[in-house]
């Protein structure tokens, strides 16, 4: 489906990871430090995409404007911080389809609205960006997703046109941020989208249900 591209680009939680363990133990253990009791994953995974927001809303039920907020996300991220990869892991089919990227002699890259603080130190953990030739976090840019300038500072230093770039992504914001860069986009419909979610009406130009799905639009290229 895709010709004359150059690289691809990914989201990074929900759509090459899967970090809910990780995000959701952490906002978990502010409530068990505080004698409440534990949530289930389950409860916290379809949030997780929106990182402190989400975990702190399921935790707590509370959202940004509350005055108590600031101080809850930092304690998130402290704990947070303390365990990056300790239940993260990459998704089922994401390691071949990394391989064929660089065996077809695309180039790759990842563009995520999470902060460089846990970008930097997570991605150099996991071998799977060890050929990643590009990450932008949410702070790289003055603007996170859904502006466009995180997509176009990665096609920047890819050297590639944006419009030869393909990005994955598993929420709206990817699809809106990748248009506006003016770049084809993929919504990856196996990440951390809610039971009521529907990637039609994102406008992509096309829908994964796997990594694989991807591979197969790829080898079409």
């Amino acid at each position: 489906m895709f010709k004359n591209i150059d690289a691809v680009l990914f989201d990074l939680d929900g759509t090459l990871i899967d970090s809910a363990p990780d995000l959701g133990a952490a906002a978990d253990k502010m409530r068990t430090d505080r004698g409440l009791e534990s949530f289930p994953l389950s409860q916290y995974r379809p949030m997780a995409g929106a990182g402190a927001r989400g975990m702190i809303a399921v935790a707590f039920g509370l959202m940004p404007d509350d005055a108590r907020f600031d101080a809850l996300k930092e304690e998130f991220f402290v704990n947070y911080e303390s365990r990056l990869t300790e239940r993260t892991y990459v998704f089922d089919g994401v390691a071949e389809l990394i391989a064929h990227i660089g065996e077809v002699g695309l180039k790759w890259g990842v563009v995520t609205n999470k902060s460089a603080r846990f970008t930097v130190p997570l991605t150099k953990a996991m071998a799977l960006f060890n050929t990643a030739q590009t990450i932008i976090s949410g702070d790289t840019t003055p603007h996170a997703k859904p502006h466009p300038a995180p997509l176009l500072e990665a096609a920047r230093q890819l050297d590639v046109v944006p419009g030869r770039c393909v990005y994955v992504g598993d929420d709206e914001r990817d699809i809106v941020a990748g248009r506006a860069a003016g770049m084809p986009t993929v919504a990856a419909a196996y990440g951390y989208l809610g039971a009521m979610a529907d990637t039609r009406g994102w406008n992509a130009d096309a829908t994964i249900v796997s990594p694989a799905s991807l591979l197969n639009l790829l080898r079409m290229a």
